[in-house]
């Protein structure tokens, strides 16, 4: 079993005890703001940041305790970001949707629920606690899973960030014609880190659509390369988390001193 059919696994066991009933989602949605425009946020001539709210990882263990995560996203939101990335998955990643939740409350960018969505349920429980974006990652979805997903995260009103790590994702993501897609260079099957994929994939990905380049990045350099491929945005979470000062750590990334 590959490190991302362990996580799908323990993400679905999880799923089978929180899930209520779908009139409860319901309710919760139409209490809930209007989706934010992510896809706009993402958009202009500088590099923007989804700036992560990341307290775990499988790769590198704990990070960060994060004791509010609101206060952080704050942070990111005054620092410059565009977009706040906020981890739900429990088991790996420590995250919650109470962290999403107190995110939305907090801050007035678009927030992204980070996670590996792999039901229909997750989509509106997504907006119920307030997401205007959603992660779709192409390795843990069929070809009718990812159409399928995207049409419904379009009708909830929020966006969505089709992640590809390799060619073959990358040509599977076009055919449903996005708005935004995430060239990752961890390997989620196994860990390892290589931002060749930078290189080899975002140059593929049509200018019209926002290029957000994940993982690996932690100095102004790894920004640069990223930049050089193409690419208009860039997610970060252990570097921030981990830099003592986020204000300092996304100018340093930036190339604002």
């Amino acid at each position: 079993m590959s490190v991302l059919d362990s996580i799908i696994e323990g993400v679905r066991e999880d799923l089978a005890r929180r899930r209520k009933p779908l009139s409860q989602i319901h309710e919760q949605m139409s209490q809930s703001p209007s989706a934010l425009d992510a896809y706009g946020a993402l958009l202009g001539e500088q590099m923007k940041v989804i700036a992560e709210v990341k307290r775990s990882s499988p790769s590198k263990g704990e990070l960060s305790t994060i004791a509010d995560p609101a206060a952080l996203a704050e942070q990111y939101q005054v620092a410059g970001a565009s977009v706040i990335s906020v981890l739900t998955e429990e088991r790996r990643f420590k995250g919650s949707l109470a962290d999403l939740a107190a995110v939305r409350a907090r801050v007035t960018i678009p927030v992204l629920r980070k996670d590996f969505m792999i039901d229909e349920y997750q989509f509106f429980e997504a907006r119920a606690y307030g997401a205007d974006l959603v992660l779709l990652i192409v390795a843990a979805l069929s070809k009718s899973q990812l159409r399928d997903f995207y049409d419904v995260a379009t009708e909830l009103g929020m966006a969505s960030l089709i992640e590809v790590h390799t060619a073959d994702e990358l040509e599977r993501a076009l055919e449903i014609s996005p708005k935004i897609v995430g060239v990752n260079s961890r390997n989620l099957k196994t860990l390892e880190v290589s931002q060749e994929a930078f290189a080899d994939l975002i140059p593929r990905i049509p200018p019209s659509i926002v290029r957000v380049a994940e993982s690996g990045i932690a100095s102004r350099a790894d920004v640069e390369f990223a930049q050089s491929a193409g690419a208009n945005a860039i997610l970060v979470g252990e570097a921030l988390v981990t830099s003592g000062d986020t204000k300092l750590a996304m100018r340093k990334l930036l190339g604002q001193g």
